[in-house]
């Protein structure tokens, strides 16, 4: 069989539709939608040097991608990612190892030194992984809940704490971006991130296009925002937690449980059907809050690491 790889082309809608399928089947609970797509293709911050690449096949089907570029938010320098997924009807055709040696070969020129891979759990996609000489550490778990069945109850914000939408945050967010910069430094990960540059945070998260400001919730201590979850819709019936987390002096005080029961009441008021999640399988306070909820799992993946040339 004939493979050829090639960049995205963001104006071309069959390449949209088409990684948007191979997603779709590969990681069923990961939201993505053509319209993500050309956003990470068009709007991604110039110093990440992100490329989205496709394998098609000899009829041109889209049968794989690979999403590959700079951890540029890692306050260490040479650091890069290479996340492949290949669509399960295509797997064995050399769509992966075509991808792969793409992303490669291509992070090896603009100086990465180490990549991180994350790698569907089962021998298919481990071994393929240790084959081509990625070594495997942390691992990630996506998790489902059904909204349509009903949440427990939780008891109201007590005293002194109030719960509003990031809608109410419109006019000046930057409270927020101080409050999602150190919730996500503290988050445990292979790579260490920084969220240093509020223009850029304006851009690729107040700016992302699943964002519901409507149904992301954050949680004020005496009117200074100290925790948050956001929601991330498809504009269907999906809702996937874009993040959750908590200002270090307020932590260990069911903020964040508040602030998620918040924003997942209001998902399936307004008629979402499924929501998901994903965490490191070292979070443990996150995995008892998410458990307590009624999430299930869904699918795992491990973190796979690769010294470049």
């Amino acid at each position: 069989m004939t493979l050829r790889v090639r960049d995205l082309d963001p104006e071309n809608p069959a390449d949209l539709d088409g990684i948007t399928a191979v997603l779709r089947a590969a990681v069923p609970p990961m939201l993505v939608t053509p319209e993500l797509l050309w956003w990470q293709s068009a709007r991604a911050p110039a110093a990440q040097c992100h490329r989205l690449l496709l394998a098609e096949d000899e009829e041109g089907r889209v049968i794989g991608r690979g999403s590959t570029g700079l951890a540029h938010e890692s306050p260490e320098p040479g650091l890069a990612f290479c996340n492949v997924y290949v669509h399960p009807e295509h797997e064995g055709r050399g769509a992966g190892t075509a991808l792969v040696s793409a992303a490669e070969e291509y992070l090896a020129s603009i100086g990465a030194r180490t990549a991180f891979s994350w790698v569907l759990d089962g021998e298919r996609n481990l071994g393929f992984a240790r084959r081509s000489g990625w070594s495997p550490s942390r691992s990630a778990r996506f998790q489902r809940l059904d909204l349509t069945a009903p949440l427990r109850p939780l008891a109201p914000p007590p005293p002194g704490v109030e719960l509003r939408p990031a809608t109410a945050f419109a006019d000046d967010p930057r409270p927020l971006f101080l409050l999602d910069a150190e919730a996500t430094a503290d988050e445990p990960s292979d790579v260490g991130t920084e969220l240093d540059d509020y223009e850029e945070w304006l851009a690729t998260s107040w700016g992302h296009p699943l964002l519901d400001r409507d149904l992301t919730t954050v949680a004020l201590v005496d009117g200074v925002p100290a925790a948050f979850s956001i929601a991330h819709t498809d504009g269907a019936d999906r809702y996937s937690s874009g993040m959750t987390g908590t200002a270090r002096a307020h932590r260990g005080r069911g903020l964040a449980k508040l602030a998620k029961h918040d924003s997942l009441s209001r998902a399936r008021a307004a008629g979402l059907t499924e929501a998901y999640t994903s965490n490191d399988t070292e979070n443990a306070p996150m995995l008892a809050i998410n458990e307590w909820f009624g999430y299930v799992p869904a699918v795992t993946e491990v973190r796979h690491a690769k010294p470049l040339g």
